[in-house]
């Protein structure tokens, strides 16, 4: 098998993996932030709130970001774009804000560990995409071909 096809199923399998993570993450945030958080916030200082509310459109953006990459790449991987197209700048991962680590600690430990998820999961697709999106690296010379190179010209 080439090692072009056993690379394209490899980062399919990933990329699958990768987004049921991202939507099951996407499903407790929502849940948390609707509902099972909405008394934990109430229970906040005016200030808290304020971060509470920044901090879970953080986790929701990152989240969409992460998914909408995953997404690309799942259509990549179906045939349903080309990777020209995936690799467009316009399909890369979004920006997003950093957590306030002072603010993430005034907050309660189900938001903290939303928070916490998805800046790795984030993280993570930020590290598979610079490795997908990086340029080839030049083959280097073999040490054995340089040296049968140097015999031939000896002799």
């Amino acid at each position: 098998m080439p090692d072009g096809v056993a690379q394209t199923q490899l980062t399919r399998k990933l990329v699958d993996s990768l987004y049921v993570e991202a939507m099951v993450l996407a499903d407790e945030a929502r849940a948390y932030f609707e509902d099972h958080g909405v008394e934990a916030r109430d229970g906040l200082r005016p200030a808290q709130r304020v971060g509470y509310a920044v901090e879970s459109l953080k986790v929701t953006t990152r989240l969409m970001h992460v998914i909408a990459w995953l997404l690309t790449w799942r259509g990549e991987a179906n045939g349903e774009i080309d990777a020209e197209q995936a690799r467009h700048p316009d399909r890369r991962l979004g920006l997003t804000g950093r957590s306030d680590p002072d603010v993430v600690d005034t907050l309660p430990e189900g938001a903290q560990r939303l928070i916490v998820a998805s800046e790795e999961l984030y993280k993570r697709v930020r590290r598979l995409e610079q490795e997908l999106l990086a340029p080839p690296e030049e083959p280097k010379a073999s040490p054995a071909r340089g040296l049968l190179g140097r015999l031939e010209r000896a002799f």
